[in-house]
């Protein structure tokens, strides 16, 4: 396709945005991938959050055929998508204080277990939160956001801080503040988001260095098939069986 079109021009920025993460990320998803393999070697579970548009990449990496079964999704209600209504409301519960403190205290979440937090922006107070209190209990913490945010925004939080003061190890995503990679001089705005691209390649990438990391150390990856092959259903149900105390997805 022609770098003339829009549509040229948008994969020409996802894919530079792909490069770099790569590129640049690399030790951080290494680190990441490793501490998600030594979570599931120790017993520990997973887990996997993220609000609004930030939820989509999060729920990619639950359930997922070629993905790791342990992941589980960390809910709140009313901020997993765009299905409540008005959409608007996901976004003011992402900036209630408090509500981080009742959903982990009220989850299976526990000591030794691993949270992966999503947020583009990482400044309001529903991530910040979420990651403070999980380091709190004893939970390692893996932050995915764009770190341009913290330099060229305001938390949002009481405390001044971004999810990226709060983890364990930080994915910078490299998203441009306002996650829209083109302008057009007939356009007002700027369009075309990319976060979603970006995000999910960066989990996806995450739970194949977790993968490869457990069968370095002679464990077999708790990982699942699609249903749509061929004795893909009785493998997950094996897969099922063997982890269930560690999977509540199915509950």
């Amino acid at each position: 396709m022609s770098d003339r079109t829009l549509a040229g021009q948008f994969f020409d920025a996802a894919v530079g945005l792909l490069q770099r993460v790569r590129d640049e990320e690399a030790g951080p998803i290494a680190a990441a991938g490793t501490l998600l393999a030594d979570t599931v070697a120790a017993g520990g579970r997973l887990f996997a959050f993220g609000a609004g548009h930030s939820s989509l990449a999060a729920q990619d990496v639950v359930y997922r055929a070629g993905g790791l079964a342990l992941m589980n999704l960390l809910a709140v209600p009313g901020t997993v998508g765009v299905d409540v209504v008005p959409a608007t409301l996901g976004s003011a519960l992402e900036r209630v204080d408090g509500l981080a403190a009742a959903v982990l205290d009220s989850s299976p979440v526990r000591t030794g277990d691993a949270l992966v937090i999503v947020s583009l922006s990482g400044r309001n107070a529903l991530p910040v939160e979420m990651a403070m209190k999980a380091r709190a209990l004893g939970v390692k913490v893996v932050g995915v956001t764009s770190v341009a945010y913290a330099a060229e925004t305001g938390s949002r939080h009481s405390s001044g801080t971004f999810l990226k003061d709060h983890c364990d190890i930080v994915l910078d995503s490299k998203i441009t503040v306002g996650d829209a990679e083109l302008t057009l001089d007939t356009v007002p705005a700027p369009f075309a988001p990319a976060s979603t691209v970006v995000t999910t390649a960066l989990l996806q990438a995450v739970m194949a260095t977790a993968a490869g990391a457990l069968a370095d150390r002679g464990l077999e990856p708790p990982l699942l098939r699609s249903g749509n092959v061929d004795g893909g259903h009785e493998w997950n149900g094996r897969v099922f069986d063997e982890y269930a105390d560690r999977i509540f997805y199915r509950r």
